[in-house]
């Protein structure tokens, strides 16, 4: 380490500089304790510190030598010892605040106390008084000597009188049993009143019991405890047998108290078969002292009849007829809804809790326990039993078939609790309490906590929408995986990477279909929705399944299949998970339906379509355009993605600002990258079909505008044969796009078609010279051209440059003297520069005549 220390102590002897380096080191130590004790001296504490910072040579001044005095050991030291004491202040002031809190609370506490107390003393004088008062009789209401107080207060006392002989005969009985038991080893007296006393014994023997079970504890502590009928020593036997004496007392007692509450199990459930409600209350009541009353409760529920009959039922394997689970298993049926076992078992549930809820109440004076469990008993082990083997049973058959019985076992079971809350139960026919409703939708989700927890749900879901639409873009992938691509762009190489992404979405899919953990009955659903056959999902045959251009095509059926699952999806989703973690739910969706429905089957097409309209640009012949037959397809179904995403997905996340953000950014860049692949696929049209025009004004001859007037030509026959190939190739193009666009974008591309049209027309008749008779040639070929562009919905903005072209054709038809008032104004040429008509006018065979040359000079 090198620093200001060692530079200062360089100077001083080996053994100083080791000195002054630990000193210089070492930061100042201490603590609270430090500044608490009663001795403690700022000035001392300040001086020590700078001691402690300043090397033993220079402060003893043994070395004259060393250089000026070196501050930073100091400022160190210094600042050590400020931060220790900022560090200590903090704990000291946080410690201060807690005791401040503490010290608050205390006094709040202190406060209530005191009025509480307050409270009850004035309560208690008041009674006080009014005790007094009666005693005195000082009755200020009436008069105190009437007959009916006088009678009040004798009954009054009379009872209490006897209330006080009961209570002393109980006190002399349960003297006398105690005396009986720790001197004799029987209860004899007891044994008597239990078996003569009747329900109203019982119960008194086993309050008697319960009283001598608490003497033998008190008399006896740290006896030895009897633990299920035998006594249990810690080593202590006296001389006398008194601890031996008093424990087999308690144990005597608890073999009484074991016997009693046997006795009146066995009565109670007699009187339950008998439906003797009162008998039934009392052995309850009686039954109460014994744990709670548990045994009672569970003998009630242990021996109803409804799970004596359903433990066989239970068990039983989960039926039903195979078309009934194909349906539940096909994503394009609707689902035939919950298991009918299952049905049947909530059914019966929730007649039998409905009737048991009626005898509870008249059968027991703490019902409500006994219902909440014979709930929790029904909910745990009838439904909970059959609710998981139909499920097995469904996820053995897809994990669709499992999602949709889920679903519709969640339903019914949430209508059963539904009911039964609306039924009241034991308070039918008010509604059930708050309690009994908590505790009964605390079952309900209970039964659906495995299938919930974290993750899970969302999973199941993603994982058979990704099934079902690996099944169904299947043949759409393998055809675009085959179709070769040219990576000398940059489009052409994300292109390419697109062609990896479905090769690897083909390869992920036959796995999964080789998978042993599939269901045999879903591997045959994937594999019809994929249109296969079984022979072609064996290893030999992965490469050589056919495919055809129509599998390579958009489908809007499917695509609304594809939305269709997603809807269901999100239907169940929003019916299960309860909304918590719905906008979550909906982003991973969302990723899934962009990722195959967007990546895998829109963009897929549409950089084929793309590619092949870039090919056509630079085709030999007539351009191939069948490619925009996708694209009325494409945008169809990108209208429909767009408007689900909009209407049912972004809309669930409203709760959640982020997520929904990220929801809007995400679609919104897929649908602009989207609308550039199809503005660059009409843009590619057009240059192709412009192109191809270009091609064939090419070939026109020179002599079409100049014919000679020998030659055998007809006025019928003015068009040429250039005119008449483009007049055929617009209006084939004309068709083809009218069935692949429509609205706006039909109007928006075929202008733009137009424009370039007109373009490459009003150049093209700059090269060429023409004749008198080839005036009405060029006349008559523009009309056809004009024709078939007014055939276009164009743009309205597009209509007055076909009276231009018209008007162009006039310059090679009329005289020099209508040329030259054609062009001073009143047409369409009004507007134009006189200099972009001059070469037309000198295209012209009589363009050196007289006439012609001064309409040339005038411009």
């Amino acid at each position: 380490m090198h620093g200001p220390a060692t530079d200062t102590a360089s100077v001083l002897s080996q053994g100083s500089s080791s000195i002054g380096r630990s000193a210089y080191n070492k930061g100042p130590g201490f603590t609270l304790d430090t500044f608490s004790s009663k001795d403690f001296i700022v000035r001392d504490f300040v001086e020590a510190l700078s001691s402690n910072a300043v090397p033993a040579s220079r402060r003893s001044g043994a070395s004259t030598q060393a250089g000026a005095f070196d501050p930073k050991p100091l400022i160190r030291t210094f600042e050590h010892a400020l931060s220790r004491l900022k560090t200590l202040s903090e704990d000291l002031e946080l410690h201060e605040n807690e005791l401040s809190s503490s010290v608050r609370r205390a006094e709040i506490q202190h406060k209530q106390n005191v009025n509480s107390l307050a409270r009850q003393l004035e309560h208690t004088i008041d009674s006080f008084q009014q005790l007094d008062n009666s005693l005195n009789g000082n009755v200020t209401d009436g008069d105190a000597d009437s007959g009916g107080n006088v009678a009040v207060k004798i009954g009054e006392r009379l009872e209490e009188l006897d209330r006080q002989r009961q209570r002393a005969q109980d006190v002399k009985f349960l003297i006398q049993c105690w005396l009986e038991v720790s001197e004799r080893g029987d209860l004899s007296s007891l044994e008597d009143v239990r078996r003569l006393g009747g329900g109203d014994g019982k119960i008194r023997c086993a309050h008697i019991a319960r009283q001598l079970l608490k003497i033998s504890t008190r008399v006896d502590p740290e006896g030895s405890p009897v633990v299920n009928g035998k006594e249990v020593t810690n080593g202590v036997n006296g001389a006398n047998g008194t601890s031996d004496g008093k424990a087999a007392s308690r144990e005597i007692i608890e073999r009484f108290l074991e016997m009693l509450e046997k006795d009146l199990l066995n009565q109670f459930d007699d009187f339950y078969r008998r439906q003797n409600f009162d008998g039934m209350k009392e052995c309850a009541l009686a039954l109460r002292d014994f744990g709670e009353g548990a045994s009672v409760m569970g003998l009630f529920v242990n021996q109803h009849q409804f799970f004596i009959d359903r433990s066989q039922l239970i068990t039983e394997e989960v039926a039903g007829d195979t078309e009934t689970w194909d349906r539940l298993a096909d994503p394009d049926t609707e689902p035939p809804g919950v298991e009918p076992s299952l049905q049947s078992l909530v059914d019966e549930v929730r007649v039998v809790v409905e009737e048991e809820s009626f005898i509870i109440k008249r059968a027991f004076p703490f019902y409500d326990e006994v219902l909440v469990r014979f709930v929790q008993r029904i909910f745990q082990q009838s439904i909970q039993q059959r609710l998981e083997m139909v499920l097995d049973k469904a996820n053995s058959i897809s994990s669709l078939a499992f999602l949709r019985s889920l679903q519709a076992a969640r339903s019914y079971i949430g209508a059963l609790v539904e009911d039964l809350k609306t039924h009241g139960l034991t308070e039918h026919p008010e509604p059930v309490s708050s309690q009994m409703s908590a505790i009964l939708d605390q079952q309900l989700d209970d039964l659906f906590v495995p299938y919930f927890a974290g993750s899970s749900y969302i999973e199941r879901e993603k994982k058979n929408l990704d099934e079902l639409y690996s099944s169904l873009l299947f043949k759409f992938t393998t055809y675009h995986s085959r179709r070769p691509k040219k990576t000398t762009t940059y489009l052409a190489s994300l292109g390419q990477r697109s062609k990896e992404l479905i090769a690897s979405a083909r390869d992920a899919y036959m796995e999964r279909l080789d998978s042993s953990d599939l269901p045999a009955s879903q591997k045959a659903m994937l594999v019809r929705i994929a249109g296969l056959r079984d022979a072609d999902t064996s290893s030999a045959n992965k490469n050589e399944i056919d495919v055809t251009e129509e599998d390579g095509a958009l489908s809007l059926p499917n695509a609304k299949r594809m939305l269709k699952w997603l809807a269901e999806g999100v239907g169940r989703g929003l019916e299960l998970s309860g909304g918590n973690e719905t906008p979550k739910d909906v982003k991973e969706l969302l990723n899934l339906l962009l990722a195959n429905m967007g990546e895998l089957y829109l963009d897929t097409a549409l950089d084929a379509a793309d590619g092949m309209a870039a090919s056509q640009e630079s085709a030999k012949g007539e351009p191939d355009l069948s490619y925009i037959l996708d694209l009325r397809a494409a945008i169809g179904i990108l209208h429909l993605m767009v408007t689900c995403i909009h209407t049912v997905l972004i809309p669930l996340a409203a709760s959640n600002l982020t997520i929904r953000r990220d929801l809007e950014k995400s679609t919104t860049n897929f649908v602009n990258r989207m609308e550039e692949k199809v503005n660059s696929i009409m843009q590619r049209t057009v240059d192709a079909s412009l192109t191809y025009v270009s091609k064939i004004l090419n070939q026109q001859k020179r002599s079409d505008f100049r014919p000679r007037d020998d030659s055998n030509f007809a006025l019928d026959e003015l068009q040429t044969p250039t005119c008449l190939n483009i007049i055929n190739f617009l209006s084939k193009l004309r068709d083809r796009v009218a069935q692949s666009f429509d609205g706006r974008n039909l109007k928006l591309l075929l202008t733009e078609l137009a424009i370039g049209i007109r373009s490459l027309l009003l150049t093209h008749f700059k090269s060429y010279q023409v004749n008198l008779t080839g005036g009405l040639v060029v006349s008559k070929d523009i009309t056809k051209y004009i024709e078939i562009l007014r055939t276009f919905p164009l743009a309205e903005s597009f209509e007055p440059s076909l009276e231009v072209l018209a008007e162009i054709a006039n310059l090679f038809v009329i005289g020099p003297e209508a040329l030259r008032d054609r062009l001073r104004g009143g047409s369409a040429l009004a507007g134009i520069d006189k200099a972009d008509l001059r070469p037309y006018i000198q295209m012209r065979e009589d363009a050196r005549s007289v006439g012609v040359q001064a309409v040339l000079n005038a411009m």
